[in-house]
């Protein structure tokens, strides 16, 4: 657990050197408290440039601290920046050089930890650690900051209630252990299969057997997900959008296949916009005994275990915490990231050349999710200039697109890539640069950093790359936000088009992704198998 200090821990004195001037935020020891009670480690990550600017002493900056440790109870490390800005440090924040540190100090990784912070350069700063992120936002805190935030709590309590409700979600119940045959359902696209895969996994730890029913479009995506057994392919007409009519027939043939999964329990996992009933109705029919699922509505005698998770959960927590609500839990060695069956990757064709290189990938199946051509195009120009060497990928569809974008500087790999093929370019890469799409968790499941363009049409607390280093670019606060549309509402596209591509440039470096790098920074061997 990380925590700024000014304006999250205490009241913010800027350049403060007085102990006499720290007053603890409201509610910061009973909430610090109730972390230490729960088991977790504390450590504080601080930009502190007022030493460089000789504003006060490290004697000063010791006696502060220890003034906030005799308030709010010790920390078990500290972590400070003494840089100003311009010396291009590699440790002041929204640099994620201190996070690092301070999970190295902690025994674990960034990935593991949560941030609390109360400005966007505490958020950055997590994001590009690949930890979570909390905004605690003051008076002075700007609004595209808070649009920004991944979370928003409002206070310090408020975060570390958050924190710990999600630490229970994830949590299984006591249970007797099950040891037979599980359906786990998630219908709808590849980057919504990927975003289920820890829950997944999570009933593979305790069952016997697992069969995935999923529709024709996660069906590549399945088949590289850890634990699963067996696949059954089955478009769902309530889950896809335009949504054909329901066949009789074919729903009958469906509950005829599940009959023949035999399977001890179902769990059906969703997307938060979805409903459970209608596959639940089928899985009655067909002779499951136990389903477990979300449901805010009511579900009658369809579910014995109904499940409900508050708002704003990212979805591959979401998933665990189903799972966790039905018995299953990750095993100690398991952490709750995304993951592959890398053994299942094909090469990577041989035009990408050494490890190293960028991917970029414009399109998606939802307009307002992709990159816009001219900026995509763009993006490739500068990045070339700068001596990276960028991939271009797309699918079949998009060959004329992906053509266009690699001709500013760019290696055409449109139409040419399978998501198995796509994720073998993604894991010799440096970093991704993507809209939200099923690429961007791709990249989370190999460990490949990521440079969100993320259009705020859903929430990106929810929906960003998961527990991997990321830079989000874009207008959070855009007009479209939370709308859901999949059509730009509105003309331009401009919660993307006014990104700069030297911006792209500057969440390279942030991420510590220099032109030419030669090896992947995920550390994701392309070989090697995953088992279940």
């Amino acid at each position: 657990m990380l925590l700024d200090r000014d304006g999250t821990l205490v009241e913010d004195v800027p350049y403060n050197g007085d102990p006499e001037k720290v007053r603890p935020v409201p509610g910061a020891r009973e909430a610090l408290d109730r972390l230490r009670a729960a088991g977790l480690r504390l450590a504080v990550v601080t930009n502190q440039s007022g030493l460089a600017r000789g504003y006060f002493t490290a004697d000063d900056l010791r006696r502060v601290n220890a003034r906030v440790e005799e308030l709010l109870g010790p920390f078990d490390s500290w972590q400070i920046c003494p840089h100003g800005e311009p010396d291009g440090c590699a440790c002041r924040k929204p640099a994620p050089g201190l996070l690092h540190a301070a999970a190295r100090a902690l025994g674990t990784r960034a990935e593991r930890c949560v941030l609390v912070g109360d400005i966007g350069a505490d958020m950055a700063a997590a994001a590009a650690a690949g930890a979570a992120g909390i905004m605690v936002p003051t008076p002075a805190t700007r609004a595209r900051e808070v649009a920004a935030a991944p979370t928003v709590a409002a206070d310090l309590p408020d975060a570390v209630a958050t924190i710990l409700d999600r630490s229970r979600l994830v949590a299984a119940p006591d249970a007797a252990p099950r040891r037979g045959v599980v359906l786990v359902v998630r219908s709808d696209a590849a980057g919504d299969v990927l975003v289920t895969g820890p829950g997944i996994r999570a009933v593979a730890a305790g069952a016997r057997r697992v069969v995935l029913l999923c529709g024709p479009r996660g069906r590549a995506a399945a088949d590289l997900l850890p634990g699963v057994d067996e696949i059954i392919e089955w478009p769902l007409p309530w889950i896809d959008a335009p949504a054909p009519p329901v066949d009789p027939a074919d729903m009958r043939a469906l509950i005829d296949r599940l009959s023949t999964v035999a399977a001890d329990e179902a769990v059906v996992f969703t997307s938060f916009h979805q409903s459970a009933l209608p596959l639940a109705l089928l899985l009655r029919m067909a002779g499951v005994g136990r389903i477990s699922a979300i449901s805010d509505d009511y579900p009658g005698a369809l579910l014995d275990v109904r499940h409900r998770v508050p708002a704003g959960v990212p979805e591959p927590e979401r998933a665990l915490s189903l799972a966790a609500a039905a018995g299953f839990t990750l095993p100690a060695h398991d952490e709750p990231r995304l993951r592959l069956r890398t053994d299942r990757l094909p090469p990577a064709p041989p035009e990408t050349g050494a490890p190293g290189y960028l991917v970029l990938h414009p399109g998606s199946s939802v307009e307002t999710r992709a990159c816009p051509p001219e900026l995509a195009t763009r993006i490739v120009r500068v990045l070339a200039a700068a001596g990276h060497r960028v991939v271009v990928t797309g699918g079949p569809d998009e060959r004329e697109l992906t053509a266009r974008v690699a001709a500013a500087g760019g290696i055409d790999l449109g139409g040419r890539t399978g998501l198995a093929e796509l994720a073998a370019v993604i894991a010799r890469a440096g970093a991704l640069v993507v809209g939200n799409t099923g690429p961007a968790h791709l990249a989370a499941a190999l460990g490949i950093p990521v440079v969100s363009l993320f259009a705020p049409t859903v929430p990106f607390g929810q929906w960003g790359p998961y527990r991997v280093p990321t830079v989000r670019l874009g207008d959070a606060g855009a007009a479209c936000r939370d709308t859901r549309a999949t059509r730009c509402p509105v003309p331009g596209h401009p919660c993307l088009t006014a990104v700069e591509p030297g911006r792209v440039l500057e969440a390279l470096r942030l991420l510590g992704v220099p032109a030419g790098v030669p090896e992947p920074l995920g550390g994701v061997p392309v070989t090697g198998g995953v088992g279940r």
